[in-house]
């Protein structure tokens, strides 16, 4: 009769060990979020907020620039050609450099106007420029 020592054994009692692999895989998961998140936390950021003041800050001087439809230009009520419209906004960005600008157009003007608008605009020195309809 043959008999083998590799055959698996009948085990009547309970096993006593608890098996902690999984445990450790969450720990180490846990160690890496934490490692992460950590700097992040604790980082604090440095701020200027501005303090509030009891009056309302002054809104901006505006202005109306509409380019017609045979290529002349309105400032304000005022008709002007493209020499004067570049010295009007001179002047305008001279006064207030703050000052927002409403730049629009009629439906039939040529694009062209419009940009020789932007454009005088832009070299006078205004920065708050809106395009109207």
């Amino acid at each position: 009769m043959a008999a083998s020592t590799y055959a698996p054994r009948l085990r009547n009692d309970a096993m006593a060990e608890m098996n902690v692999t999984p445990l450790v895989d969450v720990m180490l998961v846990m160690l890496v979020i934490f490692m992460i998140a950590a700097p992040a936390i604790t980082k604090t950021l440095p701020m200027n907020l501005p303090i509030p003041s009891e009056t309302p800050p002054e809104p901006p001087p505006r202005a109306e620039l509409r380019v017609d439809s045979n290529g002349g230009f309105v400032l304000d009520g005022r008709v002007l050609n493209e020499a004067g419209l570049q010295a009007a906004l001179d002047d305008i960005a001279r006064r207030d450099p703050t000052t927002v600008l409403n730049v629009s157009a009629a439906a039939e003007a040529e694009y062209q106007g419009f940009a020789t608008a932007l454009a005088a605009a832009q070299g006078s020195g205004l920065g708050n420029i809106a395009m109207g309809d």
